[in-house]
């Protein structure tokens, strides 16, 4: 496959780019909304058309659970099932090895989990999670990786290790040539460790890199660090995806630090607790106050929900459970972060997101 990655611009750290797919141009720094099981939770296809999103993230581990990913291919591919004609990104379910740590046990070949649909046992390798991905027909996979607690030095050492055996068996066992290849740094909080995952999967070579392992614990400083050292150790002319990152002060302040694609289940997740994500700080819509409000949930924002409800109405649909609720704020929270990483591009184009940031920070109230 050709390269498929032009760097545009940069402004200190942060990159303007365009990423080339079979299924279309994707514009970066982007944010990816997650659809875990071949859907973005409370939006159709449809609703993220007209948001404006490039990139979705599936997660293989789950969809070979259910409903199978040799079904998924049989249908034509995950493309077509979900009725999604723009990129997807497939996560190999290396994050299960952290988030399901009492239902997994981990060893050099793989890793064997207990389903936590019907408790059976499944068995991933790196030439498993591969097959899986390439059934799914997903844009761009990732190799499997194991995502470690970040402070443990000792077990991050083993777990890096294991990391880049995967990452080789990973890199050997792909066949198709329209998928794209991330490789995952991993290290912890261990500027060391990072910079020699960082050299052994630059060495192996793949087509995009991603940073693993943060935003579990952590502070922000400590994965601000960790990416400040890594944008000069990765390859200028690749991707650099930040896994499972993506608030509004995420997508500002880790873009400043080279990082390219975001995904986080965070605007979803909040929206169906009533939780708002707002340029100016977070609200919930469930509280009294908002009983009678008017106003709509952020004021000037053109998405749907904001151009056509009140507070009051939302609070009254999220106290009564109705479905609308969370569709409606859901649509908003994906259109705070597609917007703000469409405006943070432009702003790095024009030379002005140094403008941009500082400005970000002077609206917050949080």
């Amino acid at each position: 496959m050709p390269e498929s990655f032009l760097l545009l611009a940069n402004d200190g750290r942060a990159r303007a780019g365009l990423l080339s797919t079979p299924h279309g141009d994707v514009p970066t720094p982007v944010f990816c909304p997650v659809g875990t099981h071949a859907t973005v939770k409370a939006v159709s296809p449809r609703d993220l058309h007209d948001l404006g999103a490039t990139q979705i993230l599936a997660n293989a581990y789950h969809l070979h659970l259910r409903p199978g990913d040799d079904l998924i291919a049989g249908l034509g591919g995950l493309h077509a099932f979900m009725g999604w004609d723009r990129p997807i990104l497939t996560d190999s379910g290396g994050y299960q090895i952290f988030s399901l740590a009492e239902r997994r046990e981990v060893d050099a070949d793989g890793v064997t989990f207990r389903s936590h649909i019907d408790g059976s046992e499944q068995r991933f390798t790196p030439e498993s999670v591969i097959a899986i991905q390439e059934n799914l027909g997903a844009d761009f996979i990732t190799c499997l990786d194991e995502c470690a607690e970040p402070f443990e030095r000792s077990y991050n050492v083993e777990a890096m290790a294991r990391t880049h055996a995967w990452a080789k068996r990973c890199k050997a066992a792909k066949g198709r040539d329209d998928q794209e290849l991330f490789g995952i740094v991993q290290g912890g909080v261990f500027p060391d460790l990072r910079e020699r995952s960082a050299q052994f999967l630059t060495d192996l070579g793949f087509d995009h890199y991603a940073i693993g392992g943060l935003s579990v614990g952590e502070t922000k400083q400590e994965m601000h660090a960790i990416l400040e050292l890594l944008d000069g150790l990765l390859p200028r002319d690749r991707v650099r995806y930040l896994m499972g990152v993506g608030t509004p002060q995420d997508l500002v302040e880790c873009t400043a630090r080279g990082v390219d694609m975001f995904d986080c289940v965070l605007p979803t997740r909040m929206a169906r607790n009533g939780g708002v994500l707002r340029r100016t700080g977070r609200l919930n819509i469930s509280n009294a106050q908002f009983t009678d409000d008017p106003r709509p949930l952020e004021e000037g924002c053109t998405c749907y929900t904001c151009t056509h409800f009140t507070r009051a109405y939302l609070r009254h649909l999220n106290w009564a459970d109705e479905i609308l609720g969370h569709q409606l704020i859901t649509i908003h929270n994906l259109h705070l972060m597609l917007t703000m990483a469409r405006e943070i591009r432009e702003a790095i184009v024009e030379g002005t997101f140094q403008s941009y940031r500082e400005a970000f920070w002077e609206m917050r109230s949080d």
